[in-house]
């Protein structure tokens, strides 16, 4: 009887290693790392960043402008976009890189540049870290030769692994685990599939995670009522919290709460009572934002805002082009030859997939980003008076890179529910 019992459990302890095993296994990457072994060409980074910090604060506000829907929460990260296009522009040629640099905001030597200084000089604390990776996937038809030079490039200055793959399920499942890693687990899925046209993918994630400098106590968590623009009421749970920086211009005012180290910060901006929302994103420019991150006042600010976790996926193609990307997309006219050629046909852009996810609550923050570009290859001072500010209605949100007051995730919160 005992040979027995001992039988079923040695049998039961090498199912569960098998499905051990097996789950393991089904989270690797199957596709070969390129990368491996290859060191990246020297790049002396930059110093100074704050000649062109208003350059991507403006293209920021631009894309955030152009994706922002009207009554529904909006949550985009104008970095990992950045990322992904301006890997992208080191293969476009012609008016199509002329129009993605004008989208952009700089030259593609500007923008590798700033992105690998960026990208190297990231702060990071036992409490706080924001976190960028890149990837390249080409498939191995042979009708695809992908431009050596490309990938080098993309390899100096953005640290991108490079893959070459069949293009099947299995690198359909690789694409969605490598971001889910990057994105320490909080995009566990961004691509839905891939297309038989698609020759290649160039990808980035993000991730932050960071702890308040003054955590939220249990006394300071309260339940009220946030009003929706249409007036309708919600139950939620605020967090109230007194702060020392204050924000304000004509049409919103605002503060910033500090996280842990103070490198980054959680920037809050509530529009004037009878100034919507949408009207009040409409009035921003990159100038305005810069300065308004700028500009802070140091006075005592009694804050509430409400706990709230939000998703975001959308397809920017339309986007892109409303701001001027129209080339890229077009599968006569795209100059993409920098990347490779394709026996198909003309390489373009097909998609611009970017999917968000954000959770604000009593301890910090946590933020994950991705995104894909598709390519088809066919055809403290004391106060003179104390400020409030009451997140109980729709507002603006954004997480900043102190040092650069850049904004790396901005968004809309309509919805708390």
């Amino acid at each position: 009887m005992k040979t027995r019992i001992s039988l079923v459990i040695i049998s039961l302890l090498l199912v569960c290693a098998m499905t051990v095993n097996f789950t393991g296994c089904s989270m690797e990457i199957q596709a070969k790392n390129l990368m491996k072994g290859i060191t990246p060409n020297n790049v002396n980074a930059l110093d100074d960043l704050s000649s062109q910090n208003a350059d991507v604060t403006d293209f920021a506000i631009r894309l955030f402008k152009a994706s922002e829907e009207s009554g529904k929460n909006t949550l985009i990260s104008p970095l990992s976009v950045l990322c992904a296009l301006a890997m992208t522009a080191n293969g476009a040629e012609k008016e199509t890189l002329a129009q993605m640099e004008e989208v952009l905001g700089m030259t593609t030597e500007e923008l590798n540049l700033y992105i690998y200084s960026y990208m190297q000089n990231l702060p990071l604390g036992e409490k706080y870290k924001l976190s960028l990776a890149n990837s390249i996937w080409f498939t191995e038809d042979e009708r695809f030769t992908v431009n050596q030079s490309f990938l080098q490039t993309n390899a100096d200055y953005y640290g991108a692994d490079i893959y070459k793959a069949p293009f099947d399920d299995q690198t359909l499942k690789d694409i969605n685990n490598w971001v889910k890693k990057n994105t320490d687990e909080m995009i566990p899925e961004i691509l839905d599939k891939i297309p038989d046209e698609a020759i290649m993918y160039l990808v980035n994630a993000l991730a932050f995670e960071a702890e308040w400098c003054e955590i939220y106590m249990e006394t300071q968590v309260r339940n009220g009522k946030f009003t929706k623009e249409d007036g309708t009421k919600q139950d939620v749970e605020f967090m109230y919290s007194t702060e020392s920086t204050y924000l304000e211009d004509e049409n919103a005012i605002g503060f910033k709460k500090y996280y842990k180290g103070g490198k980054y910060a959680f920037v809050a901006m509530l529009p004037n009572e009878g100034v919507s929302v949408s009207e009040y994103v409409d009035s921003l420019t990159g100038e305005s934002l810069n300065a308004l991150l700028t500009n802070t006042q140091n006075t005592t600010v009694y804050t509430s805002m409400p706990k709230f976790e939000t998703e975001y996926t959308v397809e920017m193609a339309e986007i892109l082009k409303g701001m001027g990307m129209t080339e890229a997309f077009d599968m006569y006219n795209a100059d993409f030859e920098g990347i490779g050629t394709s026996a198909d046909g003309n390489i373009y852009i097909s998609r611009v997939l970017h999917k968000t996810y954000i959770s604000v609550a009593e301890k910090g923050t946590r933020a994950g980003a991705a995104t894909i570009v598709e390519m088809y290859g066919n055809g403290g001072v004391c106060p003179s008076d104390p400020k409030e500010v009451y997140l109980d209605r729709p507002f603006v949100y954004m997480l900043i890179d102190c040092e650069n007051n850049i904004p790396f995730f901005i968004g809309t919160m309509m919805d708390v529910n």
